[in-house]
Formats: C-alpha cells, structure tokens, sequence
C-alpha cells in the first residue's frame, strides 16, 4: 500500500506514524511545503520572548529522525501543487530545485493546515508587518527583534497566538498595543471572564485597544497602524494575529466537497467526498461536540486525534472522530486561562436556553500557605440541566479542573453530577469539596429550589425605589472598599438578629463578596418566608466586569502613542 500525505505538523505527521505502527510494509510519503515535518506550533510565541532559548526545540522531528525511527520518506520544501484523483496521483513541486514530478499512491492523506488571515491592507507587505503561523514566520520576528530593538510594538489580534505573542513581546521589555476588533480578548470566554485577561494584560504594561478595526499601515521613514477611525498608532513594528483560514486551494482544485470557509467537509471516519482521499487538522470542518453543528476547531489536540482515526481506518480498523469541543488552556502573564464546551455567548446563537453558576474557590485547602482564587463559570441548559461548557481563571489548578469538566462534558454528564465525582484530595492540591464538586452542589441547589440567582446584567435594572431590599452581607471594612448603588450593609453573622430591618413583602437581592456569604444568607431569609435572589459570583467578580467595562471604553483612545 503506498500513502501519500500532504502536510506534516500535528495531523499528518500523527497519521503517517500511526500507519507504520499499524502496518510495517506500507510506503509511505510525507510532503511539506515549509523547512519543517513537526514542529512545536504552540511554542512559537515562547522562543520569540526568550522563554525557549534553543530553536531546535521547536523541532520534534526532523526528515532525518523520521525516516530512522519509522523509515518514513519525508520531504521538506515539497509543494504538492495538483491533486489527480481520477489517476490517484499527485504532482509535486521541488521548491528547492524547481522539478516538478508526479507521485502515485493508493491512500492520500491531506493535512494542510490554515493559512494566517493576511487582509489586502495598505502598506501589508512592509517589511515591518510580521504573521505568526510557522518557524519560518518565528524567526524571522525574532531577528528583527533582536536586530532591531524595536521600542514599540503592535499585535493585531486578541487570539491565542495574539495574547502569548503581545505578553512574550512585553517580557522583553518592549511596549506593546495589542489592538482586538471586538469588544474583548479571547473568543472562547464570555465578556465577563474575558475581564480577568483584560485585567492582568493591562497590570503588566500591554495598552489594549479592544473594538478596533485596522484599517491599514503607514509606511515610509515613521511606521504606524492605522484604524478605521482615522487614529494612527505609531510603532517600530507590527504582528498580525487576527485568525487563519483553512488552507483548502488544492482540495477546491482536486474537486472534493467544502464546507464553512471552504474547509474540507469529513465524515467521522476523516474521510472526503472522494474515495482514498482523507483529510485532518485545521483545514477540516468537524462537528462540535456540544452542539452537533458543523464547525472549525484549530487546536493541535483535535488534528493529533484526527491523524490517528484516519491511519486506522486506512490500515482496516475502524476508528471514529466524534467531534471536537475546543478544550483549551492559555498562560497569560501570571494567570492561567482555560476553557471547555461553547460559552453562553454561543448558546445563545444557537438557539439554547442556558443557566450558569459561577464561583471563586481557592486552589486548594484555606488553611494551607500558598492558596489563590479561582473564577469559575460553568454554562449549562436550563431545561435538562445538561453541561455545555466551563471556563475558568485563576492560577494553580486550574488545569486540573478545565480537564475533569471537559471529560464531564464528553461523558454527557449533568452539571448536579459533578456533586458526585469523587476527585482526589489533600490540602496541597485541593479541599475535600473541590472547586468542581463546588459547581455541582450550586447547581443541585437551583435544581432542587433553594436558591434563585441575579447576574451582572441584571445590576442596572434594578429598582432604586424601595420596591425590593438591596442588601450586601459582607462586613463593614469589605463595603468601605468597595459596594453597589442603593444596597443596605447588614453582615451576615449579624443577619438573624437583625432581620426586621427588612421588609417581608418586598423581593430580596443579595450579594457577597464570593457567593457564599450571600447564599448562607439567602438560606436564612428563605427559611422566613422572603423572596430571595443570590448574587452569581459575588462582588469580586462584579467589581471586575465593570472596571473592565470602564478601561475597555478609555482604551479606544488608544493611549499616548495616537495620533
């Protein structure tokens, strides 16, 4: 059997090793556009900032290791440039000689990948606008940097690539504006968590721009971005990070079937329209898990598993993809951010009927040194109380417990059944109640009516007329630094004693500083007959969104460097 795979990285360089597990007589050939088989894709941004020093640790294999450990005909700098399907046989083109020959195969793999997203910009192909997508792309901005010195740098886009890019570039001491067209960073989080990210970005010198569109590059002797709102911010050097496409010309050539942005349409098996033709990685469209729609998930660990199913069912087993649910996680500056399922943002577009619990555990016991919060959000359906999705923020564990929550999802499990999990505890990692276990018992409580919520969207409709009790339950010092509009302090511990300083016939609304307090409270009042609503995430996590609020609409003005 002779097997052809176009592309290497994550999906390709997966199946072409699967396959020779699977069958140690197949002939089997990799081609690859760039200088590189398999490459460290999400580390690209970390040798840019010094964090990996060695450029050989970008490389996890190399033509040479392949072909020794697996006896895999790898060929870099081969541009397959025409599919025959009718033939079964691709040509190729030698980017280093300039030959052009035709390969034969029995089984075609296609694993090109996607494409940076390069807009026809004016002044685009300045010398001093960069994209990040490959090693090639990395190193050459690290020798401009390193070069150049540049003193101030813009990165277009608030994505994974964007984010690690701007906080690699602000290690190195360089000023960095990060400009976002949206309204926030990070797609996979709702505005209110995208908050947090906001929040550490700015601590550590990054000026956001957010609900910017670019709309070109001054260029000659002074370099700057120009946006759509006629402001130029000035800079030595720019990164544009703003998405990728699925690289698909050669699939449209070959005639097989294309879905959303033209990417290559796959059935579980990651086989195309065509027979003998699969494909994997970013350049496929797959179902997403949560919703059972079609989608794009650009993630290594997705490709990696697509890989695998497409060499066993080349090989004769029978191997299934059951979509993807875009599990992620991002270091940003001192924080961790991760994320699992769709977010409320995407219900909501799909037509789903959502509830959420939000909470601020600590990472671990209280009573062990070195404990920090946590923001949890975890989104699921009202109805049926079926999990959709989690994010959280926070810096220890967090991980750990985007990890339990996706394979919560992926099992089909109920938000009140992760009450049940039985996760491992001692005071170093962990409370006997984990944070995720936590989720579920707040869950099980709306299930079972003993608490209603209020939210952050909420906040500015409610009545400052006396027609329901406001009431913060923190203590006296917490309210000083900090409290709502109109609502009435009585602590918690002093709540029963006190409780007819408030109104029986009027609708409660309470808040603490994490949710806990708030809901003992509620506890307390309900159990007198009140009608009571609990504050989702506490004053914390409200203080948060609406400082976000504030800075994101001073942010438009671009800071010192607008013109």
């Amino acid at each position: 059997m002779k097997v052809v795979i176009v592309g290497g990285v994550a999906g390709g360089a997966t199946a072409a090793a699967r396959i020779r597990r699977l069958d140690e007589s197949a002939e089997i050939t990799v081609f690859e556009k760039s200088g590189y088989i398999s490459y460290a894709n999400c580390g690209l941004p970390y040798y840019i900032g010094g964090e990996i020093s060695d450029k050989e640790q970008l490389t996890l294999q190399t033509p040479e290791s392949f072909y020794a450990r697996f006896r895999i005909d790898v060929r870099v700098r081969h541009e397959v440039i025409e599919v025959n399907t009718s033939q079964k046989s691709v040509k190729v083109k030698d980017l280093t000689s300039g030959r052009v020959f035709d390969e034969k195969y029995d089984k075609l793999v296609l694993s090109p990948g996607a494409k940076p997203v390069r807009p026809p910009f004016e002044g685009v192909d300045d010398a001093r606008v960069f994209t990040l997508r490959n090693v090639e792309d990395t190193f050459r901005i690290k020798d401009f940097v390193t070069g150049r010195n540049p003193e101030h740098v813009v990165v277009i886009g608030g994505g994974f690539i964007g984010v690690e890019t701007a906080e690699n570039l602000r290690g190195l001491g360089i000023e960095v504006t990060l400009i976002e067209a949206a309204p926030q960073l990070m797609a996979p989080f709702d505005a209110d968590m995208a908050a947090f990210i906001h929040a550490e970005m700015r601590a550590m010198g990054v000026n956001l721009v957010l609900g910017a569109m670019v709309d070109g590059f001054e260029t000659g002797d002074s370099f700057g971005v120009r946006l759509r709102n006629g402001e130029v911010v000035r800079a030595d050097m720019a990164v544009m990070a703003i998405g990728v496409t699925p690289d698909t010309a050669l699939a449209k050539q070959a005639g097989l079937v294309l879905g959303l942005k033209g990417s290559i349409v796959v059935n579980d098996r990651m086989e195309t329209s065509v027979p003998d033709v699969y494909a994997v990685g970013d350049a496929v469209q797959i179902t997403n898990f949560v919703t059972g729609k079609p989608a794009l998930i650009s993630l290594a660990g997705p490709a990696n598993k697509q890989g695998r199913v497409a060499a066993d069912n080349i090989c004769g087993l029978s191997s299934r993809y059951g979509g993807g649910q875009g599990s992620s996680v991002i270091k940003v500056f001192r924080l961790t951010a991760a994320s699992t399922g769709i977010n409320e943002r995407v219900a909501a577009s799909e037509g789903i009927v959502c509830d959420k619990v939000i909470l601020s555990p600590m990472s671990h016991a209280g009573y062990y040194p070195g404990g920090k919060i946590m923001t949890m959000k975890v989104v699921f359906e009202k109805s049926s109380y079926r999990l959709l999705g989690a994010q959280i923020i926070g810096y220890d564990g967090v991980d750990k417990r985007i990890d339990v929550l996706a394979t919560a999802i992926r099992a089909g499990m109920k938000v009140y059944d992760l009450a049940e999990l039985d996760l491992a505890y001692a005071p170093p990692y962990s409370s006997a109640k984990d944070p995720v276990n936590m989720a579920g018992f707040m869950a099980e409580n709306i299930m079972n009516g003993l608490v209603k919520q209020w939210y952050t969207e909420d906040e500015p409709l409610l009545p400052r007329d006396g027609s329901v009790t406001l009431l913060d339950v923190r203590t006296r010092e917490e309210c000083r630094s900090g409290a709502l509009n109109g609502f009435v302090n009585i602590p918690v511990d002093e709540l029963r004693e006190r409780i007819g300083e408030i109104e029986k016939d009027k609708p409660v609304y309470i808040i603490c500083q994490s949710g806990l307090r708030s809901y003992i409270a509620a506890r307390i009042l309900a159990g007198k007959g009140f009608d009571v609503y609990n504050f989702a995430g506490g004053y914390r996590y409200y203080a948060a969104v609406k400082n976000d609020k504030l800075c994101s609409v001073a942010s438009t003005a671009c800071g010192k460097d607008a013109d």
